[in-house]
């Protein structure tokens, strides 16, 4: 998301967010005996500064707020790509999310909210199997939204993370503004270790642009309602672009001497299908369907690697995380999850 933090999904957590997404371990991140905290920095000092200058915080208020916050070791080793990363695995990376488990319980996650998710697809287009299975992927259904400090989660990157630095501290601003909004105390949010919130686990400036009151009680909550959860995904994918009715993906076959250009043509769908042909890209099973698409290869070390292609809904699904596995992973799920 503008908004939603994104890694490859082959970075340390493999999107993602618990077992998936960016939800880490539900455990409390380590703190360093006697590590110095942030207040007393000069650049924490500049950022509250530069917050209280553009959006009217007090800026003395704002460095008491980093007062008790620390820096959090485990947040920078959960965070920081793996000095051997290990072998791209597209069969590996689906077990993880098309399993047992998801599948039961986003079954019984449609069946308990199934009028909540009727009035989000007619609202916003997106089917209540597709809303399900982005929630199913993040949290398990709100099983696993982080238990991380987030003010601490973000600082932490923010100021001692160069490498995303500049992001984090849009989203520390967020946050603070997300407190606001909520009039909440900034130091309650608990989420992932990268900041992420709730059952469908929006970065705060995903929260402030995207997220709804779906459940009409006159606020906005991710953490603690499902309905307000619901309303926000579907939100969020109609505003990236989806649409209603039209395919997500088609499984080809290819040319193996000629395909390369087109999976180096990225993830947004911009091969015609004339193209498409010329490149001896073949359907499987059926004729090809004449829409724009991306081909995205999905690779298994000693298995053959599956051909696709992805359409304008795929590349929607890659808004909420920017790695074609997780959005394969969020779309058969979903097909699973009308099976049976």
């Amino acid at each position: 998301m503008t908004s939603r933090f994104t890694l490859d999904a082959f970075s340390r957590r493999d999107f993602i967010l618990g077992g998936t997404a960016l939800f880490a371990s539900g455990h409390l991140p380590a703190q360093t005996p006697g590590t110095a905290g942030f207040a007393g920095r000069d650049d924490v000092r500049a950022f509250c500064a530069e917050l209280a200058g553009a959006h009217g915080f007090d800026e003395g208020w704002l460095l008491t707020q980093f007062e008790p916050v620390q820096p959090q070791p485990r947040v920078i080793e959960l965070i920081r790509p793996p000095t051997k990363p290990g072998v791209r695995s597209w069969q590996r990376y689906r077990g993880r999310f098309v399993e047992p488990l998801r599948i039961r319980e986003g079954r019984a996650f449609m069946a308990e909210h199934a009028a909540t998710l009727a009035r989000a697809e007619q609202q916003y287009g997106v089917p209540p199997h597709v809303v399900t299975a982005i929630i199913g992927v993040e949290t398990i259904y709100g099983r696993h939204t982080g238990n991380f400090p987030v003010i601490g989660a973000l600082a932490t990157l923010a100021f001692d993370y160069p490498p995303r630095a500049e992001l984090f501290r849009r989203e520390l601003g967020e946050l603070f503004l997300l407190a606001r909004d909520q009039n909440r105390d900034v130091a309650s949010y608990r989420g992932s270790y990268a900041g992420a919130l709730g059952y469908p686990q929006f970065l705060p400036s995903s929260w402030r642009r995207y997220a709804v009151d779906f459940d009409n009680d006159g606020r906005v909550d991710l953490i603690d309602s499902p309905i307000d959860a619901i309303g926000s995904v579907a939100a969020y994918l109609k505003d990236h672009g989806w649409e209603p009715g039209e395919p997500v993906v088609q499984r080809i076959l290819v040319d193996s001497s000629t395909v390369a250009p087109l999976i180096e043509s990225g993830i947004e769908p911009v091969l015609d299908t004339d193209r498409l042909l010329a490149s001896g890209i073949r359907p499987l099973g059926r004729e090809l369907i004449a829409k724009p698409a991306a081909v995205v290869d999905l690779i298994t070390p000693d298995a053959p690697t599956e051909y696709w292609l992805g359409f304008r809904n795929f590349y929607v699904i890659t808004r909420y995380n920017k790695s074609s596995f997780y959005a394969m992973a969020v779309h058969q799920l979903s097909e699973a999850l009308t099976r049976g």
